[in-house]
């Protein structure tokens, strides 16, 4: 069985087809999916589809793209989604400094808030951090948040290395099997196997041979065969050890009060 830890089911790219993509998954040994918001619009949407599918399961947060339009009422929003028996995570949140969407002090604002959220309730995190590597992990540091994922890892081997000891997992995808993924093979050779988990962060980032089309769940294996390469070990030890890593981080199972 594989994990993905970090889809987007409710993006717009699924809408033709949807529902066909889902239903093959367990076909092809994806057991578990986390779909992850990116606003409140998106948490509530994959909150839909996590209550429609017995295997999906969903975080809730506001991505940095999106910061500009937060609110205390949204805010309020995500929290209520917290409480749902299949939210395993507050996310996406974090800092892109990359592609500015939303200005900087504002995302640094919600990341905190968010943050704060995140020890509120309980749950671990998803973090994107785009060139902003040395602020989200002191911003992180500084939060007291100690679990979680961060998402799409393209910083250095020995800034990973720091996230693990705070106690955070590296999210590994199809940029793994890019040709230009120096840095990322070098993360994923010296970090402990057990603080990788697989994801794939679809309908984006669509692993080689297919990096053109649309990704889904369906193209981890092509992630587990980069992976098993890099760590000279059998795909199924990949995939049995990752599983195990995503179960213990977010606990994939329905919340009872």
């Amino acid at each position: 069985m594989i994990v993905d830890t970090h889809a987007h089911y409710d993006h717009s790219k699924f809408k033709i087809d949807r529902e066909s993509v889902l239903n093959s998954l367990q076909d092809s040994d994806i057991g578990l999916v986390l779909n992850v918001g990116i606003s409140v619009a998106s948490s509530e949407a994959s909150m839909r589809l996590a209550e429609r599918k017995d295997f999906i399961f969903f975080a809730s947060g506001t991505h940095p793209h999106e910061a500009s339009g937060m609110t205390e009422a949204g805010l309020n929003k995500l929290k209520a989604l917290c409480a749902h028996p299949k939210c395993m995570a507050v996310g996406e949140i974090g800092l892109d400094f990359y592609h500015n969407f939303s200005p900087k002090d504002i995302q640094r604002d919600w990341f905190k808030r968010q943050l704060e959220l995140a020890l509120e309730v309980g749950l671990p995190v998803v973090i994107h951090a785009r060139e902003c590597d040395s602020e989200c992990f002191e911003t992180i540091k500084k939060s007291g948040v100690r679990k979680g994922v961060i998402h799409c890892y393209s910083g250095s081997a020995e800034l990973a290395k720091e996230y693990v000891k705070l106690g955070f997992h590296i999210g590994v995808g199809g940029v793994l099997t890019y040709s230009n993924s120096r840095r990322l093979v070098e993360t994923c050779t010296v970090l402990p196997l057990d603080r990788l988990v697989l994801e794939t962060d679809c309908p984006y980032l669509s692993p080689e041979p297919f990096r053109k089309d649309r990704n889904d769940s369906r193209l981890i294996p092509f992630v587990v065969e980069k992976l098993a390469r890099i760590r000279k070990i059998s795909p199924e030890e990949v995939r049995e050890e990752t599983t195990k890593n995503a179960k213990a981080l977010f606990k994939f199972e329905i919340k009872t009060n």
